[in-house]
């Protein structure tokens, strides 16, 4: 399979975020690309769900927003093309999903592949979908985390981007493990969409090979 360069067209890139809740990576975004760790901008927020606390955390830094709510189409796909005819005009260089609890179908990822992240609360392969956290303590793992990947037409099952493990403690719960795990959600998603932007991301296959390091604790995460 021939290897692809991802990187965005010119700088300051241009991203999209879609969220349905709290907005906390969102949030992080934001704050990289106000105190200059992130060479971009967020055109537009945009959300399935109109109670998203997240619309009002891009309201107050300025960022345009739009609520599709999901409920208001017959298919996902009918949902999707709302989506897609909004970010047209935009030309964005990369989507964000942020807490964006829809799964994607091809009809979106397609037009938009090698440019579509996620952040996933689990070491993926293991425990994809939702309540990984959950998953992972019932499964007694020692070790979780999180994982940044480029989106595909599975559930979380795209080439790996960046991981971080988080030690699981005995007496943790599925909430005590996913705050823990957040903070390091919010430094993945930072240094994720700044390499993105530095143009050190070549998808080859399954792998993603990140320019300038042998490893990723080169990094420093």
């Amino acid at each position: 399979m021939e290897k692809i360069k991802i990187q965005p067209k010119k700088l300051p890139a241009k991203l999209a975020v879609l969220i349905s809740g709290r907005g906390t990576n969102l949030q992080a975004i934001i704050d990289g690309i106000k105190g200059g760790e992130i060479n971009a901008t967020i055109e537009i927020v945009i959300s399935n769900n109109p109670n998203a606390y997240g619309l009002e955390r891009a309201k107050q830094a300025n960022i345009p927003t739009k609520v599709i709510d999901h409920r208001e189409f017959s298919t996902r796909e009918d949902h999707e093309r709302a989506i897609l005819s909004v970010l047209a005009p935009l030309d964005i260089d990369l989507i964000v999903l942020a807490g964006y609890m829809r799964i994607l179908t091809p009809l979106f990822i397609r037009p938009y592949y090698g440019r579509i992240i996620n952040i996933h609360p689990a070491l993926l392969p293991a425990f994809p979908g939702t309540h990984a956290q959950k998953q992972a303590l019932e499964y007694g793992v020692r070790i979780s985390g999180c994982t940044t990947h480029f989106v595909d037409e599975g559930t979380d099952t795209g080439p790996i981007i960046l991981q971080k493990a988080v030690y699981v403690r005995q007496d943790d719960t599925e909430e005590t493990l996913s705050q823990r795990i957040l903070k390091y959600e919010h430094i993945l998603m930072k240094k994720t969409i700044q390499l993105f932007c530095e143009g050190r991301l070549t998808l080859d296959g399954r792998k993603v090979i990140i320019e300038g390091i042998k490893s990723i604790e080169e990094l420093g995460l």
